[in-house]
């Protein structure tokens, strides 16, 4: 067994040698990671439509001994994803390269967007920028202590394509009253990397009751919120630093605004053209000389 393949690149490896049980099992687990095989043998088996003998093979072909073996590795694995920043630095810091920092966090970074744009459904995509793009939705968006900045520049910048875009703070005493005008069918855009915070949960939580739909943008071990969410958009965030990379949900971002702008170019083509003859008015922006 190679050390250096995470649980999840050896299970996508080994797709073309699994039985159809064995692939739909390994589906199940792989949209749901690492959450879905943290219970029973018998909650996974259930919830993947498959026999518990499915199960212990799959863990077996994976190069475990059983199921008990295979979620020991991988609640080792899940320990080492939301260690602190101190511990990650030092986890990196430690066996550094010659070569720059700047070439080894580049490689990181574009690792991390070859991976996120290559496992990202394409209907998951389309379908979570339609109804951004609704205009009978109004949208609303939040991140955690550090994404918050994600959803600040979602935000910032869909104003410009529709209307109806509010960006909620993280303090909680401020979430009653945009609860009260959030309507079924609303669009909550949620963002949240490990260490996964609370508030984002119970935001997302209380917005699923009052019927909205929730996109969660997250990292490839997926938020506690994605159970409540109706599309998950997972990135890959690693790089060799304290602190993970946004760069893969910042393309995510500009990704998807682009996917709306498309999608209602007849009216956003209009209030951008609004939009500049105001900024005009105001003298808003330094002329060239």
């Amino acid at each position: 067994m190679d050390a250096a393949l995470t649980i999840e690149d050896r299970m996508r490896g080994a797709m073309g040698d699994l039985t159809r049980a064995e692939r739909q099992l390994a589906g199940h687990i792989l949209t749901h990671y690492p959450v879905a095989a943290l219970g029973s043998i018998t909650e996974l088996a259930k919830a993947a439509g498959v026999s518990n003998p499915t199960v212990v093979r799959l863990c077996q072909k994976l190069g475990y001994k059983g199921y008990p073996d295979y979620q020991q590795a991988l609640r080792g694995e899940v320990e080492a994803m939301l260690v602190s920043p101190l511990v990650k630095h030092d986890r990196w810091a430690g066996g550094v390269p010659d070569t720059h920092i700047l070439n080894r966090f580049a490689d990181a970074v574009v690792g991390n967007l070859q991976a996120t744009l290559g496992q990202i459904d394409h209907a998951e995509f389309d379908a979570a920028a339609a109804l951004l793009a609704d205009p009978a939705r109004r949208v609303f968006a939040m991140g955690g202590r550090i994404t918050h900045a994600m959803a600040d520049y979602l935000v910032t910048l869909m104003r410009n394509v529709r209307s109806d875009v509010t960006l909620l703070s993280g303090m909680s005493n401020t979430w009653p009253p945009a609860l009260l005008d959030m309507r079924r069918g609303d669009v909550l855009v949620v963002f949240d990397i490990r260490r996964y915070e609370n508030s984002v949960l119970q935001l997302t939580e209380l917005a699923l009751e009052q019927g909205a739909e929730v996109i969660l943008v997250t990292d490839r071990w997926l938020s506690p919120a994605a159970a409540h969410a109706r599309h998950v958009l997972a990135c890959h965030i690693e790089a060799p630093s304290a602190w993970d990379s946004t760069v893969s949900l910042l393309v995510l971002v500009e990704t998807l605004l682009a996917s709306v702008q498309d999608r209602t170019w007849e009216v956003t083509e209009g209030r951008l053209k609004r939009l500049e003859e105001l900024y005009a008015k105001a003298r808003f922006f330094r002329r060239h000389r």
